[in-house]
């Protein structure tokens, strides 16, 4: 009797496990099988759409557009041919599956889709303010994280295929504004940050230096100015309005300005930071940095976060970086990001986000975006002080070249190519609460282009406020 009652116990557990397993395997093929449908040869995607349902991706092949219609989106939005990877439809690709696990694959009125927060309209006005230059330029809602425009060029509509592959430019199938670059001039706002952290604002500003054309630092490095007559003596105030290397430099090398404290805030608003040591040892440095670099994710797409190196702070590589050349990298939208965490008040980023819905199938919303923050990056005294010292360089020298707004800016000349070659940079937000736009734009070899980096965010700003 005992014998027969095991055996009734054995057989119920082994048949509940059954059950579970069963369950599990249900709940796996239900959840799953969009993702494995539409790595399949048989799969019908839907569309992704900006903030006013125009389509700027389109699975269902059913709407015409004309040619180049999304050549100002194609390579952030991508496609499903394989040819660009970080992009939103190949990071998203399962969301745009028209199948259901009921009613299996829906031909002809899926519904699956992605609503962006992308503004396709603001988004083509800024890539034709380029007037044909290479670059990139990105904004968005530093109030609730939306992404609102991210142009790169060159770009390409992808419906147009991608014959000529191996002729096409240099980053035609990359968004730039998710790339390192070298920030120039803009990385001196982090510098700013930096020096009000340690410092504070009393004692910041207390401090001055004098600028003769150039500096020769402790270790015997020139930085140069770029007004070679240079600018007297200034405080922190008219260095960033002037923009003065040899101000910033001595304020790197000042002894109440330990390396070790440089560090940490750099570390803190999200920089990975080297020491330079054992830096020609591996023949693998390169691959081996690839593999550790670090992003943000912005629904999927990866966005390169910045990168710096620390040594001395007397050395010229140290103060060069700090200044925004050598080795700092930093990637646009990220540059942007850190405007908000000073616009806002709080020292904390307001984080990027391209999605704003997705509906499946049967046009069910599944996923919605939530307005998201960084860590503290910075005090709420810093991020008042540093918004400041932007908004007066915005009212003293961009009133007119960005009529209409009170716009709090640093701008930034990159040397790149060895030298052969500046990019412009502008960076900044607009300090109105009904109005809360962060923005920055990269114009690359300015002095070959009639575009103007003001224009640019200004036909941005233009075109959002509509």
């Amino acid at each position: 009797m005992k014998s027969i009652k095991r055996c009734q116990l054995v057989m119920t557990i082994f048949l509940l496990l059954f059950i579970a397993g069963l369950g599990i395997l249900t709940a796996r093929i239900y959840k799953d099988a969009p993702f494995y449908i539409t790595h399949s040869d048989n799969y019908r995607l839907g569309r992704v759409y900006d903030r006013n349902k125009d389509v700027l991706f389109d699975g269902t092949k059913k709407i015409d557009k004309p040619d180049n219609y999304l050549i100002d989106v194609g390579n952030l939005i991508g496609d499903d041919k394989g040819q660009m990877e970080n992009t939103l439809v190949a990071q998203n690709i399962d969301k745009l599956s028209n199948y259901s696990f009921n009613s299996g694959i829906n031909n002809k009125d899926g519904k699956a889709a992605i609503y962006t927060t992308l503004d396709h309209t603001a988004n083509r006005a800024a890539y034709d303010a380029f007037m044909g230059a290479d670059g990139c330029a990105v904004a968005y809602n530093y109030k609730t994280g939306e992404l609102l425009v991210c142009t790169s060029l060159p770009n390409i509509d992808p419906r147009s295929g991608y014959g000529g592959i191996e002729n096409m430019k240099s980053g035609t199938l990359m968004s730039k504004a998710m790339y390192g670059t070298v920030p120039g001039s803009t990385q001196k706002v982090s510098t700013v940050i930096t020096a009000m952290e340690i410092l504070g604002q009393e004692e910041l500003f207390a401090k001055s230096y004098s600028c003769s054309g150039y500096y020769m630092n402790g270790t015997g490095g020139k930085i140069d100015c770029h007004n070679q007559w240079g600018h007297g003596t200034q405080n922190i105030q008219q260095a960033v309005e002037n923009s003065c290397n040899p101000f910033f430099a001595q304020l790197v090398e000042d002894g109440d300005m330990p390396l070790e404290s440089i560090n940490e805030v750099y570390t803190r608003l999200g920089y990975k930071v080297s020491n330079g040591e054992n830096k020609d040892e591996d023949e693998n440095e390169e691959e081996d940095e690839a593999q550790e670099q670090e992003y943000i994710d912005i629904d999927g797409i990866q966005c390169f976060k910045a990168s710096t190196t620390l040594t001395d702070t007397s050395d010229f590589a140290t103060q060069w970086g700090c200044i925004g050349q050598g080795e700092t990298l930093v990637s646009p939208v990220q540059l942007m990001m850190w405007q908000s965490a000073i616009a806002n008040g709080t020292g904390k980023m307001t984080m990027p986000y391209l999605i704003e819905k997705v509906t499946d199938v049967e046009g069910n919303i599944t996923e919605t975006a939530d307005t998201d923050y960084s860590e503290q990056l910075f005090s709420k005294e810093t991020a008042a002080s540093v918004k400041q010292i932007l908004l007066t360089n915005g009212a003293n020298h961009y009133e007119y070249s960005i009529p209409g707004y009170k716009v709090a800016v640093k701008s930034g000349t990159a040397q790149v190519k060895h030298g052969a070659e500046e990019n412009a940079l502008l960076v900044g937000f607009v300090d109105d609460k009904d109005f809360p736009i962060a923005f920055c734009v990269v114009l690359e070899n300015k002095y070959s282009t009639p575009a103007v980096a003001e224009n640019i965010v200004t036909t941005m700003l233009n075109s959002l406020s509509r």
